[in-house]
């Protein structure tokens, strides 16, 4: 495992991940890196992007039937 320090934290985030974490009877070190874990496993955008692009879109719907859909809900 790899150590990570974090400075210049301003002291209200400071207070409120170590509230959290007491409230999840962590220490304040675990749940930072669990919160961090999750950070890590969540695409960027740029990521999203290119699974978007890659997406085969074949049978979706159109813009038309979009926005067909759109005017029928607005009746």
């Amino acid at each position: 495992m790899a150590t990570l320090h974090i400075r210049d934290i301003p002291g209200d985030v400071a207070a409120t991940l170590s509230a959290r974490a007491a409230t999840e009877g962590r220490s304040l070190s675990a749940y930072v890196g669990a919160e961090l874990s999750k950070l890590a496993q969540r695409p960027t955008n740029a990521e999203l992007v290119s699974r978007l692009r890659a997406a085969d879109r074949r049978g979706a719907p159109t813009r038309e039937d979009i926005l067909a859909a759109l005017h029928e809900g607005r009746r």
